[in-house]
C-alpha cells in the first residue's frame, strides 16, 4: 500500500519536516487550509487510523500532542484543531491546524499556498519551539 507518505518517509519526496522519531513523522501540509497546517503520520504503512493497534495509536496521539504544543507556542491562535479524515491518502494521518474558530477547519475552503522559503521558515519555527 505504498503511498506518497511512504515516499516522504523514505526521502524520495522532499517535505517540510517539523518533528520525527523512529515511529512517527510530522510535516507541513503542502496544500494547507491554515498557515502552519501539519500532518502527523505513523511511519508504518497503515491505511486506516482505526486499524492501528491500541498501543501505537496512543503513541501517535502523544507524538501529535507534542507537535501541537510546539505549534501552540508559535502561532497566534485560540487552539490547535485536530481532525482525521483519511480519504485523501491511503496512509493514516492526523491534521493539526492552527484555528481561531470552527470555520478554520473547513476543508472545502480554498487551499493556501506559500513559497518554499516561507514553508521552510514555518517548519523551522515549529521545530525550534
Amino acid at each position: 500500500m505504498s503511498s506518497i507518505f511512504t515516499k516522504i518517509i523514505s526521502g524520495e519526496i522532499p517535505s517540510y519536516k517539523v518533528a520525527e522519531d523512529e515511529k512517527f513523522l510530522a510535516f507541513l501540509d503542502i496544500q494547507p487550509i491554515s498557515k502552519g497546517h501539519v500532518l502527523v503520520i505513523p511511519k508504518q504503512e497503515i491505511d486506516y487510523i482505526f486499524s492501528i493497534n491500541d498501543d501505537l495509536l496512543g503513541e501517535l496521539m502523544a507524538f501529535a500532542k507534542s507537535v501541537a504544543n510546539k505549534m501552540d507556542s508559535v502561532f497566534d491562535c485560540k487552539r490547535i484543531g485536530m481532525t482525521v479524515i483519511g480519504l485523501e491518502v491511503p496512509h493514516a494521518h492526523i491534521h493539526l491546524i492552527p484555528i481561531n474558530g470552527i470555520a478554520d477547519m473547513d476543508f472545502g475552503q480554498a487551499k493556501l499556498s506559500f513559497p518554499p522559503d516561507e514553508m521552510e521558515a514555518i517548519a523551522n519555527m515549529i521545530r525550534e519551539a
